[in-house]
């Protein structure tokens, strides 16, 4: 059964009916409502262990109400690995990175799809479109396959070539446009009444930040029912960032934190693509949009969120920050935590590492403090930015002062 009561328009708080077909409620996102007392009636927290390890343990906390209609293919949990080298490197007493390139495709895109397509699948949807520039379309691609439906991708022409080959070797029909995303969500929408599809966009239906969400979820269970004293998040889109802040209010009306303090949420973008710290410094609401988007953390190359009011929101009521780093740096921020600590982190997470680095230097966050780094896709993804001068070597007349140097 599903717990969901109703939806709820995220500008004005407008109740709207659940378990219908809906896409944004005055041109912005919808949250899903649940009767959270009825879920605390039905399961208690420590039940949870018993469960699979994937993110359906928190079936109560998510929408589908009928389990045939769940399209899964076993994401989640991810591990949430300590990180001392880079810790030690940074200066901060505890690091921890919750590696989300362990998922089935290769990035925290799966939880959002696997959510959503199920979702659509309920509601008797058979045809997706989905505008990207990374890890998002060969996740809907993987998750529409599995649930055999028709999938379309329209992605930037300079997308990384994995997410590009990814998207078709899926079976989505996929299209590369010379533009920014925003072009590509243009297409979507000349093209919904001609085609039929129905618009999977960030944010453009109430679903994705319900799977998002559960990355909270994993992590509060994970630290035995508590939160870091920080979060820091590489934000585009932002739907992960503002599904954790809706996890976390969830658990805690249910009572199943230990501590009402809630982390600091920092959201943390490329200079090259930042259109939120602007507007938390001037105390604006809404994000302008960025002109001449440029990154090579595909994923952060959202010249404007449609949920910007919500990570907004929720990073000012963390009492965190949004942060841009520089985007020359992004590749050496990256670099730096997959040496220290053998994780293949992705350039979007590298604007994480330096912006826990930017905000310990101004004090933002304690050195004390415990901190967790959301690494939301793997490295492999991005060949572009893993190039490396090789030196060769003859194996018929070794020279070891090259390898000894």
């Amino acid at each position: 059964m599903s717990y969901v009561t109703h939806l709820e328009g995220a500008i004005d708080g407008a109740r709207l009916p659940a378990h219908t077909v809906q896409t944004l409620h005055e041109g912005r996102p919808i949250w899903v409502r649940y009767d959270l007392g009825a879920v605390g009636a039905s399961v208690k927290r420590d039940s949870l262990r018993d469960r699979e390890p994937t993110m359906w343990r928190y079936r109560e906390l998510l929408p589908v109400r009928d389990d045939a209609n769940i399209v899964s293919l076993g994401e989640g949990m991810t591990p949430l690995l300590d990180c001392p080298r880079l810790a030690a490197r940074l200066g901060v007493a505890r690091l921890q990175i919750k590696d989300e390139s362990q998922l089935p495709t290769g990035s925290f895109k799966s939880r959002g799809q696997a959510a959503a397509i199920s979702m659509a699948k309920e509601l008797g949807i058979t045809r997706l479109a989905i505008p990207t520039a990374g890890n998002a379309g060969g996740a809907m691609a993987a998750y529409a396959a599995r649930a055999g439906m028709e999938a379309y991708v329209f992605m930037p022409r300079d997308t990384p070539v994995v997410n590009q080959l990814e998207a078709a070797f899926f079976g989505a029909k996929t299209f590369l446009v010379n533009g920014l995303i925003t072009d590509c969500a243009k297409i979507i929408g000349e093209g919904r009444e001609r085609l039929g599809w129905f618009d999977l966009s960030t944010l453009k239906e109430p679903y994705r930040i319900e799977g998002k969400k559960t990355m909270g979820l994993e992590l509060a269970e994970q630290l035995g029912w508590s939160l870091p004293d920080a979060i820091f998040y590489p934000t585009g889109g932002g739907t992960g960032l503002i599904g954790m802040w809706k996890a976390f209010a969830e658990l805690e009306a249910l009572g199943w934190l230990d501590s009402a303090d809630r982390p600091k949420m920092f959201s943390c973008q490329s200079s090259g693509c930042a259109s939120l710290p602007p507007a938390f410094e001037s105390g604006e609401r809404f994000a302008a949009p960025v002109e001449n988007a440029h990154t090579v953390a595909s994923g952060l190359r959202v010249p404007r969120a449609i949920g910007d009011f919500m990570i907004l929101d929720a990073v000012r009521e963390s009492g965190g920050r949004a942060l841009a780093v520089d985007e020359d740096r992004l590749v050496e921020w990256s670099s730096l935590g997959a040496q220290a600590e053998g994780i293949s982190i992705c350039p979007e997470d590298g604007a994480c590492i330096g912006g826990l680095d930017l905000a310990l230097q101004n004090g933002w966050v304690s050195r004390d403090d415990h901190v967790v780094i959301f690494n939301t896709g793997a490295a492999q993804k991005y060949i572009e930015t893993m190039q490396a001068d090789l030196p060769e070597v003859d194996h018929t007349s070794i020279d070891w002062s090259l390898i000894e140097r």
